[in-house]
């Protein structure tokens, strides 16, 4: 394994690996969401709890998930003006996921607080059509709510909708994958134990999205595997694993509850854009499809979607989702992104090791 520290490239042998590699942000493309002053609600809540900054003044959180009512609660806590708080999905679908979420009572009874802390501010079931922007920034974002349009002017836009894994470790280290429909995302295939592959373990939301609590049992479990595989003393796992299946079942509800917004990603107008880091818009991805680019890796090439500073990160399965609405196809039919190297960008020069350097580098 190769990793860069402050000494510079540096090679790391294993025998075994255990990857914990966590998540980041899902997000869903909104026409405007390229503007500055729109972030996303992950974003929002490191720089409140980090530097005790509120990124904007008035400020409207959209998306849909747990994470939505908690960043608005606290940033009003911290004295940020929260003008609206819009969930794209309605409260019947919320109820359905609500059976499989009471595997833990008291974070729904906490959530259902918070979000009575919000009032009339918090919607559920809209339609975001766009974010209106101006040359200084975000100046409103315009939705639709039972038919009947809205418009709530504000100066910063948080976007979220729940978490997506970080796998590309995992792929680099030779885990297979299947598209898991509920979580809407290309999950690794790993045991109850975390067991991926020869000699690779996985834990914490880069198997599955269940949160801080599910992060430290998955981890567990993966230690325990990975001492018994190596025929060590390790201690008994059983208690773990019957708490993992109920932090399963209410992380599968809340996948129920606050689904990924498809259908409206694949109805999105062509001049918006999906991948940030490139400026595509929807209308170049569809004509990549209609020249043949109707898996994703063909799509990226043709397109240039997922080939920017965040290789995909944010713009891969909304990409999907219209690639499988242009060419007709299940999103899971559309593919994966190849895993590649290096996993997050790097400076050239910390890839060439000191005896590739110059004459001239060493006579300075």
């Amino acid at each position: 394994m190769q990793v860069l520290t402050a000494d510079g490239l540096q090679q790391i042998a294993f025998d075994r690996l255990i990857i914990a590699a966590g998540a980041t942000e899902r997000l869903a493309p909104v026409p405007g969401w390229e503007s500055a002053g729109v972030f996303g609600l992950g974003a929002m809540q490191i720089a409140l709890k980090a530097q005790g900054v509120a990124l904007g003044r008035r400020i409207a959180l959209a998306g849909s998930g747990p994470l939505l009512t908690l960043v608005a609660t606290q940033l009003e806590a911290a004295g940020a003006e929260i003008a609206a708080v819009l969930d794209t999905s309605s409260l019947a679908t919320q109820m359905r996921g609500l059976p499989q979420m009471l595997a833990r009572p008291q974070l729904v009874a906490r959530g259902m607080a918070m979000r009575a802390r919000l009032g009339r501010r918090y919607r559920a079931g809209v339609r975001l059509d766009r974010i209106e922007t101006s040359p200084e920034g975000v100046e409103a974002i315009s939705w639709t709510h039972r038919g009947t349009s809205h418009r709530t002017e504000c100066d910063a836009v948080g976007l979220g909708w729940h978490l997506r894994a970080e796998t590309q470790l995992a792929g680099l280290a030779g885990a297979n994958f299947t598209y898991d429909h509920s979580f809407a995302q290309w999950l690794p295939k790993a045991d109850a134990m975390g067991r991926a592959g020869e000699r690779l373990y996985l834990a914490g939301d880069g198997l599955r999205i269940r949160g801080a609590d599910g992060a430290e049992v998955a981890g567990r479990l993966a230690a325990v595997a990975c001492l018994e595989d190596m025929g060590l003393s390790a201690p008994d796992a059983r208690a773990d694993a019957r708490r993992m299946r109920r932090l399963d079942r209410f992380a599968e509800g809340i996948a129920r509850a606050f689904p990924w917004p498809a259908e409206v990603i694949r109805q999105l107008p062509d001049d918006a854009v999906v991948c940030r880091c490139e400026s595509i818009t929807a209308g170049a991805l569809r004509d990549a499809v209609d020249a043949g680019g109707s898996e994703a890796n063909r799509a990226k090439s043709l397109s240039r979607v997922g080939m920017g500073r965040c290789q995909g990160r944010y713009c891969q399965l909304a990409g999907a989702e219209i690639v499988a609405a242009q060419a007709n196809l299940d999103v899971a039919k559309v593919g994966r992104l190849r895993d590649q190297a290096p996993v997050r960008p790097a400076p050239i020069g910390a890839m060439r090791s000191p005896d590739h350097s110059t004459q001239s580098e060493r006579n300075n």
